[in-house]
């Protein structure tokens, strides 16, 4: 038997919206320390991985290792029936080839019950080595998300190049050129809009726009986002999964992350 249950269905919502738009099909692999999904996007150029943790559920049962194969697509189309504030349950008893979402209302006057067929997926497990990044750049969620929208408006790849002093992105189409830079920077009052920079060495890599746009899908999750860069290896793209519950409580239940190869220079292809 399996149960999970998060007090807050939007952040259900948020995290099926980060990733449906790359990955229509996954099989969330579920046991007792919670649930991970790790899948490629449909082109096969990037990888999304989801994990969350048990303790982050207000219940949580898995009575033995299951992998729950689903249409994410249909998925998010049924979570929208829940409200952002509905207590949301997902329940798969032992064998059965159904899940079942219940969604109870904030005024415990309503519930409303839902299944949906699983499916039997090849899925393969890719293992992600633990890698040492050169560069780690910490930056507010909707400054990534605005500065890989605009320069999608000026060509198809964005350069990040990182110095001690701050980080630049930068495109180049036929219309011209752009670039926005932003320096290390803290602030006690609003630490959502720190910038800062960790780094071993200056690093300047190239990467596709469509997808890092596709990403920032999750910056609803949280006010900041990871970008972690080492030479010839993927770019990660990290959002945690926060739930904002009341008086301004925050609680980290998990992680997004996003990998993506770096372009090659069409004069090496």
């Amino acid at each position: 038997m399996f149960e999970a249950k998060l007090d807050r269905g939007i952040v259900l919502k948020k995290i099926l919206d980060a990733i449906n738009q790359l990955v229509n099909e996954a099989s969330w692999e579920c046991t007792s320390s919670g649930m991970s999904l790790q899948a490629m996007d449909t082109s096969h150029v990037s990888l999304v991985a989801v994990n969350l943790n048990a303790d982050g559920f207000s219940k949580f049962r898995c009575d033995r290792n299951m992998v729950l194969g689903m249409n994410l697509v249909n998925l998010s189309k049924i979570l929208k029936c829940a409200g952002n504030d509905d207590k949301v349950t997902v329940k798969a008893a032992d064998g059965d080839d159904k899940i079942k979402l219940i969604f109870e209302a904030s005024n415990e006057y309503e519930v409303s019950q839902y299944e949906i067929k699983l499916m039997n997926l090849d899925a393969e497990y890719l293992g992600i080595p633990e890698t040492s990044y050169n560069v780690t750049v910490k930056m507010p969620a909707a400054k990534f998300q605005r500065i890989c929208r605009d320069l999608n408006q000026i060509g198809d790849a964005v350069t990040i190049t990182c110095t001690k002093s701050g980080v630049e992105f930068s495109a180049t189409g036929d219309l011209g050129n752009g670039s926005v830079t932003l320096n290390q920077n803290s602030s006690f009052d609003k630490p959502e809009d720190n910038v800062s920079i960790s780094m071993q060495e200056p690093l300047s890599q190239t990467f596709a726009l469509k997808y890092l746009n596709q990403f920032t899908k999750a910056t609803p999750l949280c006010s900041q986002v990871t970008l972690s860069l080492s030479p010839d290896v993927p770019l990660v793209v990290e959002y945690k999964v926060i739930e904002e519950a009341e008086e301004d409580s925050k609680t980290e239940i998990g992680h997004i992350r996003y990998y993506l190869a770096p372009k090659i220079d069409d004069n090496n292809e």
